[in-house]
Formats: structure tokens, C-alpha cells, sequence
């Protein structure tokens, strides 16, 4: 969207267009009516990255028609909560898009997008308490990847067995942030926000039974943990805490460091 907008002004500056056929242009750039949804294309240039597609509630068609018009306005799209057979049905009209199994997410990349390796974005970690919590984690990998960030996961390495993360402790140092998802009793947020000197993105889920609450119980633990630098998103979030994520990690690898200002 940047971009786009720097090239249609330098058109105006050099007279290839006049001014009235640029603010013919520019009448889509706050959001494109499409009748049953309003798309935000304005987005990528207030907050870096493209509006993604909620898939519950939409039917195939809509989804793959918001993210044709997304990538035709030079934006990666990405439709989440996406179950297999809507991909294959979005696949039948979008045959170039991608999905991500596990973390249920349609990616249509836009032709001159980057993938994560051909990027200067920060490196995100994301941790798993348990295998049960994965599809939450790769919502988050996968969101904070299509922004541009680098992405390393560490699954499975709850609190029943600390020394699964301890193990690790060379990642935790290295990661401009990092997104901890964790059901049950949802501890797994403090002990790495006690460790790590990066930003924590605590995600709770709903993993667990009983006085877990479906996932309120591992809500509640993160709100009150007692470790600092530690943010938490709602129950089952992924999205939410990828998108913080690779927003902290992205800012954090544009900043210059303070031994060069």
C-alpha cells in the first residue's frame, strides 16, 4: 500500500496523471464497498500489516473474494479459522493459496510479498505448554511468519517437566518476543516471563477440564502473574498474540541500537 501510494504521487509530481485522475485513484484507499463486507484497505498503512479475513460466518465465496481484493491492492491476505473444507472450496477459486493445517489458515500472498527467510523482521518464539495447545501456537507462528518475522517453535515443553524448557535456553535469549500458549492451569506464561529478557505474549486456551473452565482458570493464572514484561490475549487467540507479537519483533529490528544514535 505504501508503495503504491509513493508511486501514484510521483506520477502526479512528474505529470503522467493529473490530480484529479489520482484522487479518482485515491476513493478506494479508506475501504472497498463489496456489498456484504466492507474491506479495510487503508490498513497496511496505518498499522503495517493487511486487515485478515475472520473465516466463521462467511461463506467460501466471500472469503476468497475479500482475499482476491486484497492481494489485487498489493496485500498479503490471510483468512483464519478456516477448516479444511473451506480452504478447498476458497483452493477451487484461489488455486495459488496456501494452507496451514494445524493452524487453520488460508495465506494468499500477494506477488512481491516476502516470506519470513527474505525478511529483516525480528525472530519470534513461540512455545506450546502441551501438544493439546498446538493448533493455538501455529495460529500465532503462522501470523507472526506472514508478517514477515521470523518464526522458531518450542512445543510440548510444559511445567509437569521444566527441564523440556530449560533445555532451551539459548532461544529464549535470542527472541525479540516470544507468545506462550498454555491451557490447564496456564503457568507456563510466568516461569518464561521469570527467564526471558524479550516481551511474553501470554495466551491462554481451552485445554483442561474441570475447574479449568475452558480455559478461564489458565486466563486468570496469566492475568496474576507476578512475572514482569508478561501481556496476555484472550482464550484460544493465536491471531491476537502472533499479530502483537510480530509487531514488538518487527519494531524491534527497525530500532537502531543505542550504541549507533
Amino acid at each position: 500500500m505504501e508503495q503504491q501510494l509513493r508511486e501514484l504521487l510521483k506520477q502526479v509530481q512528474s505529470g503522467a496523471i493529473t490530480v484529479e485522475q489520482a484522487l479518482e485513484r485515491l476513493r478506494h484507499l479508506p475501504f472497498e464497498d463489496l456489498e456484504f463486507a466492507k474491506l479495510d484497505t487503508h490498513r497496511p498503512l496505518r498499522k503495517g500489516f493487511p486487515e485478515a479475513v475472520y473465516s466463521p460466518g462467511k461463506t467460501p465465496h466471500q472469503i476468497a473474494a475479500l482475499m482476491k481484493r486484497l492481494v489485487e491492492h498489493g496485500q498479503t491476505a490471510l483468512a483464519t479459522r478456516a477448516p479444511r473444507e473451506v480452504y478447498e472450496a476458497v483452493h477451487a477459486e484461489l488455486p495459488e493459496a496456501e494452507y496451514h493445517e494445524p493452524a487453520r489458515i488460508i495465506v494468499l500472498r500477494a506477488a512481491e510479498s516476502q516470506r519470513p527467510e527474505e525478511s529483516g523482521g525480528g525472530m519470534v518464539l513461540v512455545i506450546s505448554a502441551g501438544t493439546a495447545d498446538q493448533p493455538v501456537a501455529e495460529e500465532a507462528a503462522v501470523t507472526a511468519e506472514t508478517m514477515g518475522c521470523r518464526v522458531e517453535r518450542l512445543y510440548d515443553v510444559g511445567v509437569a517437566g521444566i527441564h523440556r524448557l530449560l533445555r532451551h535456553s539459548d532461544k529464549l535469549s535470542q527472541a525479540r518476543a516470544i507468545v506462550v500458549v498454555a491451557g490447564m492451569e496456564g503457568a507456563l506464561a510466568s516461569v518464561v516471563g521469570g527467564l526471558a529478557r524479550a516481551p511474553v505474549v501470554a495466551v491462554p486456551t481451552s485445554v483442561g477440564y474441570g475447574a479449568s473452565f475452558g480455559g478461564i482458570g489458565a486466563l486468570l493464572t496469566m492475568l496474576n502473574s507476578c512475572a514482569g514484561g508478561v501481556a496476555v490475549v484472550n482464550i484460544d487467540n493465536g491471531y491476537g498474540a502472533g499479530y502483537f507479537a510480530g509487531l514488538i519483533a518487527t519494531c524491534a529490528a527497525s530500532t537502531p541500537n543505542a550504541n549507533e544514535m
